[in-house]
């Protein structure tokens, strides 16, 4: 398996996470995007929208973060990762639907400000990170894990981003289900981290 990445994007990282926690071997191609590389033909054609990350395996071609996880739980046949019952997928699917709207346009999205100088209305996405951030707590306030009794690809989805919020400066330090429920992945055998930059909370040493 080859996978396309860019080493600070969150959404690569949650592919990077679960081939790691699942022990699969893999080749990483770094894009480079500030040389423009997302928008050569070459890379093109294998993502017609110019994002990170894809993944080639031996020849099928699989763009998009969440579906990279779906597609490895379903290849290496982890169901323990994603429920093969109806019920226990649509948990998943709930989280993967909040990991690419809410987290995206939330916590993702605060970050990309600081850390890329995205143009975003900055107390906009950082109060959306907090709407999110406090209905993820509650959640968490009942359970260790999303969508079942043990680690799915769901933590995996939103893992990166919460992990990160702070780089947007957006504080985890309210959310203490959310922290503890983040060292929980953090435990995991194979977990690997998204390298962090000295951006928002970072910089001043204000993050949880």
């Amino acid at each position: 398996m080859k996978l396309y990445s860019l080493t600070l994007s969150g959404h690569a990282h949650r592919a990077r996470l679960f081939l790691s926690l699942v022990g699969q071997p893999y080749e990483t191609v770094e894009v480079d995007f500030a040389g423009g590389q997302n928008r050569s033909p070459g890379f093109l054609a294998i993502n017609p929208f110019g994002q990170v990350p894809v993944l080639d395996d031996d020849g099928t071609i699989v763009p998009d973060s969440n579906a990279i996880l779906v597609y490895l739980a379903k290849k290496l046949g982890r169901s323990d990762w994603l429920p093969e019952d109806a019920a226990g997928a649509a948990r998943v699917q709930r989280w993967l639907s909040v990991a690419a709207g809410p987290i995206a346009f939330g916590p993702c999205a605060a970050r990309l400000v600081t850390l890329f100088g995205a143009n975003f209305d900055t107390g906009e996405v950082i109060a959306r990170a907090h709407r999110i951030l406090a209905l993820i707590d509650a959640e968490l306030s009942s359970c260790d894990w999303l969508a079942a009794d043990r680690p799915t690809i769901a933590d995996v989805a939103l893992y990166s981003y919460i992990a990160a919020a702070p780089e947007g400066n957006v504080d985890l330090a309210p959310y203490e289900n959310v922290r503890a429920w983040l060292a929980r992945i953090e435990a995991l055998p194979g977990f690997v981290s998204l390298p962090a930059s000295p951006v928002g909370l970072n910089a001043t040493g204000d993050s949880a």
